[in-house]
């Protein structure tokens, strides 16, 4: 008789085998005649529980999503976007030591929720050729990310 070690290909693969049958994934002949079952053999079967929905959340958006290029802690050096600190109710482009592409010298607003989301949607739409390559098409995301910034300063 062979004996498989563990790292040889038949070995993993009848492992896996193992591990589906114990986590009840079926096989193709098992998904056959598990289709084949009557109405009333599968009214039989236990209701699985719903996933409810969850809300991001804006640190871990922020750390995998935009720390990146950009830093968030009070006097951290900017990284290749400037620092986010404070930046909710700030002059868009002022942040001192960081050296903003030409568009943000015509800014002339806040960041604030609705200046925040248009950004993250598009940034070139909101200063055109400001360089970031980001952007974010979902507004739960985004309004994620928003409520944490404004929570950093």
């Amino acid at each position: 008789m062979r004996v498989e070690s563990p790292g040889s290909l038949p070995f993993r693969r009848a492992a896996a085998r193992k591990a589906r049958a114990r986590a009840g994934v079926l096989s193709a002949a098992g998904l056959a005649a598990a289709l084949a079952l009557s109405p009333s053999d599968a009214r039989a079967q236990m209701d699985l529980p719903t996933m409810a929905p969850t809300t991001p959340n804006g640190a871990t958006l922020f750390r995998n999503q935009c720390a990146a290029c950009h830093t968030i802690a009070q006097g951290a050096p900017p990284g290749q976007g400037p620092n986010l600190f404070g930046v909710v109710g700030r002059k868009a482009g002022s942040n001192k030591g960081f050296a903003y592409s030409p568009g943000f010298a015509k800014a002339d607003f806040v960041w604030d929720e609705p200046h925040l989301d248009a950004w993250l949607t598009n940034p070139q739409a909101v200063i055109p050729n400001a360089i970031m390559m980001y952007s974010q098409a979902k507004p739960a995301v985004r309004h994620a990310i928003i409520v944490y910034l404004e929570t950093q300063k």
